[in-house]
């Protein structure tokens, strides 16, 4: 299928490594124009290497934390003009409720909910009047199905989905759609992470923590980053412009509710 993306431009938030690098790449190869971001030069020099090896549209990595103003300046300065959003941070750490205290709730909010909004309200414009954007956000599982040690995640990103699922209805008469991932259990650092956090405070071994995250999955497996990049990749094409404002799972069929 042709996506239709070839020579368009797109900015992918936190795309160094993991699920944002998976989008970037699957952008990348369709002919995608694609400016990545990380805070770590070096982890980012890398994937700018790697992407470029793939011959598909040109890479320009730029070195920020969209967190900040500074960091959200430098991405749009690069691209001011971007076709795609695609945005996504690194989501926060698991925590217990009373651990969090009020500057834990701010930089939850400020990374997962306000900088993407900030993004979009930059970049929405430009879209508007050039009749074609999409802008896909990275959430999680956590906004739909909240669980007590993910507080921050399901809050800030939760107020994302809601934040711009009223936006959508206003822009999709400017083939403009705005669409969230859901994530669970993709074979990335992050699940690294949470298996050892698991083996901290459960006292297992890392093959039992592992086997756990791999039986909490309908599909007996962890997702591919690959297999998430393509749904990216598709919700930015040409031929999706029917679809806005919708929450896709990618979790391997574990997603319990009926809507």
């Amino acid at each position: 299928m042709d996506l239709g993306l070839s020579g368009r431009r797109a900015i992918v938030c936190a795309s160094s490594r993991g699920l944002g690098r998976a989008c970037a790449q699957a952008l990348a190869a369709e002919g995608v124009d694609v400016i990545i971001n990380g805070r770590d030069a070096a982890r980012l020099a890398e994937a700018e290497a790697a992407l470029r090896a793939l011959q598909g549209g040109r890479v320009t990595a730029v070195v920020g934390d969209i967190a900040t103003e500074a960091g959200r300046a430098a991405l749009l300065a690069a691209c001011p003009s971007p076709d795609i959003l695609v945005n996504n941070n690194a989501g926060p750490p698991p925590a217990e409720f009373a651990a969090l205290d009020y500057g834990r709730w701010m930089s939850a909010l400020e990374s997962n909910l306000v900088a993407p909004l900030l993004l979009v309200r930059a970049v929405l414009p430009g879209m508007i009047a050039r009749r074609f954007g999409r802008i896909v956000n990275i959430t999680s599982a956590m906004v739909t199905t909240p669980r007590p040690h993910m507080m921050l995640s399901s809050a800030a990103r939760a107020g994302l989905t809601a934040a711009l699922k009223g936006l959508s209805l206003d822009v999709a008469r400017h083939n403009v759609t705005i669409n969230n991932l859901l994530p669970e259990r993709f074979d990335t650092d992050r699940q690294e992470q949470m298996a050892h956090r698991v083996m901290q405070r459960e006292g297992i071994d890392y093959q039992e923590a592992r086997a756990r995250q791999v039986e909490s999955i309908a599909a007996r497996r962890l997702g591919d980053p690959a297999e998430f990049g393509a749904s990216c990749a598709f919700l930015c094409s040409v031929n999706s412009g029917f679809i806005s404002g919708q929450n896709l799972h990618l979790d391997g069929g574990s997603y319990p509710a009926l809507i």
